[in-house]
């Protein structure tokens, strides 16, 4: 299978009488709606020249109403209105929360046997010896083979509508927080089997989409901490996207963060040129400090972080105010 390799344009620069050849990766920047898909009707969005398109998020939950009864309308909608203002579309396919009140798995998985519950909660520990949980959300249960074939099915049949006419298709990010010392580990689960699946949907969602770009937001992994307990999670998952080709990216943009520079950004950077990357600047991360100067972000530096140091080949920014229209719009359009 031929690797992707990302849109590069080349300048030639003189200097003190000397030629080089300087080459950069064309970012394409979308608007992540989240699940506010009703915003892309918005004519400040959709006559803006500076964003491809619009990321919007849909959740398994929607997508599939009862077993084998799909309803992709919201999709197929959006898709047509896009593209009749000459704008593209990636979706996000949502099977993970971060609210205790919200379930984005159908109910005939929550509710059967078969499928051992279907989603198991996820949580905020007070320390690193998992006392006082907290219940932070619920994540589909991803490692379990008999959810993760209906999680298949699904991508299957998207790409079977949607597959070369959608620019991408996007899958939520790997963390997952089930504690460090493995007493709240779900039934079924290890870092092992939970690696080994996620593999599995990123093989699937690039068997069900070969037309279009398929994304796997990788932050972090359970059961490693890098870089002083690496076993080898993460960075599989990077060998594994170039592998197949399919690309890599991230729900936080944030420069230097300590935490992210030893994990996923880690990884992005040394794979630039080789995989498809694509991150996301999600709400709350404009009002983020840089590690590098002490003091809160700007629009500036998140754009020259992601083009300069990540090179990404997608940014999707949240229309986040005051900072969306001040700083985001002003800055992409110079």
């Amino acid at each position: 299978m031929n690797k992707l390799r990302p849109l590069i344009f080349f300048m030639v620069l003189q200097l003190n009488g000397s030629i080089f050849l300087y080459s950069q990766t064309l970012v394409e920047n979308y608007v992540f709606f989240n699940l506010d898909r009703e915003n892309i009707r918005n004519a400040s969005f959709y006559n803006s020249t500076q964003f491809t398109g619009a990321q919007i998020k849909y959740t398994w939950r929607g997508l599939e109403k009862e077993k084998d009864v799909y309803d992709f309308s919201a999709i197929a909608e959006d898709l047509s209105f896009l593209s009749g203002k000459n704008k593209k579309l990636f979706i996000q396919i949502q099977d993970v929360s971060f609210n205790a009140n919200i379930r984005n798995v159908p109910d005939y998985i929550i509710g059967d046997t078969e499928y051992h519950g279907g989603i198991n909660a996820q949580y905020e520990f007070s320390d690193d010896n998992d006392n006082n949980p907290r219940n932070a959300g619920w994540v589909a249960r991803r490692w379990d083979r008999a959810v993760a074939l209906r999680f298949h099915k699904l991508l299957n049949e998207l790409g079977k509508q949607f597959d070369g006419k959608i620019a991408g298709i996007t899958l939520p990010e790997t963390a997952v927080d089930f504690g460090s010392t493995g007493k709240y580990y779900p039934i079924g689960f290890s870092p092992e089997i939970y690696r080994d699946a996620i593999k599995e949907n990123m093989a699937a969602a690039r068997s069900a989409f070969s037309g279009s770009t398929v994304i796997q937001y990788v932050n972090f992994m359970p059961g490693e901490w890098l870089p002083w307990d690496d076993k080898g999670y993460l960075s599989s998952l990077f060998e594994y996207a170039e592998n197949i080709s399919v690309g890599i990216g991230g729900p936080d943009t944030i420069p230097y963060k300590k935490n992210q520079m030893n994990h996923g950004y880690r990884f992005a950077e040394q794979y630039q040129g080789k995989i498809k990357l694509g991150f996301a600047v999600q709400e709350g991360n404009y009002s983020q400090n840089n590690a590098q100067t002490g003091h809160q972000v700007t629009v500036q530096e998140i754009y020259n972080f992601a083009k300069n140091y990540l090179h990404v080949d997608y940014l999707f920014w949240y229309p986040e105010e005051p900072y969306f229209t001040r700083d985001v719009k002003p800055l992409l359009r110079k």
